[in-house]
This record gives C-alpha cells, structure tokens and sequence, in this order.
C-alpha cells in the first residue's frame, strides 16, 4: 500500500519538475531558438498528462490540491533561483520583469495539468450522467409497465367484485323467495289446521 502511494505521488513530483524546467528555456545555459515552441508544447502535454493521471489517481478535489501545491513550490523555487543566479536568466531584462516571467510560464503550465484533470472530470461526468440517463429511461419504462399491470389488477378485481355482488344478491333474493315461500306454505298449513279444527268442533256439537 505504501509503495502504491509513493508511486502515485511521483506524478506531481513529474509536474513540477517539468514546471522547474521551463524556466531554462531561451536562457545562457539551455537556448533552443527556433525549436522553443516545440519544446514548449512538449512541456505543456506533459503537463496535461501529468494533470490527467493525478485527477484518475486524486481525484478532483485533492488532486486540484496537489497541483496547487505542486505550482506554489515550482514558482517559489523558480523565484529564489532567478534572484541568486539572474545573470543566467536573461540578464538584459529587470529582476522584476524576470520573476513575473518564469512564474507565468509556471503558472501557465500548472493551468494546463488543471485543464487535464478537468478534461478528464468532464469525461467522468458525462458517463456518469449518461449511465443515469439509461437507468432513468429504464426506471421510466418500469414504471410505465407497472402503471399497466396495476391498472390490469384493479379491472380484474372490480370486476370479481362486480361478480361477487351479483353472486351476493342473487344468493340473497334465492334466500329471500325461500323465505317467502316457506312463510307462505305456513300459513297455508296453519289455515289449512284451523279449517280442520273447526270442522272437528262442529262435529262434536
């Protein structure tokens, strides 16, 4: 675990020297003329590379600390540096204007370590918001055939409802012509006792 730590922070340790290095570009001791530019821009993809690979190892919010970091140290080197060996550094130009300089070019190739992690967060970001936008379309599909399934069961069970009053009520009114019937038969038998009651009587007188 430690080694992997150690080996990740060799990245801004990269940054910064590449940043260190600019400062001997078109100087006494390293003057490449027409091929600065070309150096130059080998400086600052390595730089963005460099960005890129501390965003991935860091992530966004402390690696845009170490870079950070990683800029304040270069410049504040490159400056102790320019002021103690100046005549090595465009000796024709003020101190001032020396100083100002090379923390630009500092700070110039920081920005660029900064826009390749933010390259690369944007890269995430729109991944991550794409990966959502599936599961939203998903989750909406899902719920449109829930929404279906739900409506299906509440037809079915108004319907075995329906079906269930019908049943009651027909039950009910077979109960209720039982009921009548059977009152009716009573009171046929218990006319039908009375006649034979009284006949009974009026035989006995």
């Amino acid at each position: 675990m430690e080694k992997k730590t150690l080996y990740q922070y060799l990245t801004p340790v990269l940054l910064g020297v590449l940043m260190f290095a600019s400062n001997f570009l078109n100087t006494q001791i390293f003057n490449f003329a027409e091929h600065n530019f070309a150096v130059w821009f080998v400086l600052s993809v390595l730089c963005f590379a460099c960005g890129w690979y501390i965003n991935k190892t860091f992530g966004w919010h402390f690696g845009g600390k170490v870079v950070f970091a990683t800029i304040v140290s270069a410049t504040l080197i490159s400056i102790i540096l320019i002021s103690f060996f100046r005549d090595y550094f465009a000796a024709n130009q003020l101190l001032t204007e020396n100083l100002i300089l090379y923390s630009l070019r500092n700070v110039t190739l920081g920005a660029m370590a900064f826009f390749g992690m933010a390259l690369v967060e944007v890269l995430t970001m729109q991944k991550h918001y794409a990966v959502t936008d599936e599961k939203m379309k998903l989750y909406d599909e899902m719920l449109k055939d829930a929404k279906k399934e739900a409506e299906l069961e509440i037809r079915e069970a108004r319907i075995d409802a329906k079906k269930i009053i019908n049943d009651a009520e027909a039950e009910a009114k077979n109960i209720t012509l039982k009921k009548e019937r059977i009152e009716s038969e009573l009171k046929e038998f218990i006319q039908a006792e009375k006649e034979l009651i009284k006949k009974y009587e009026d035989a006995g007188k």
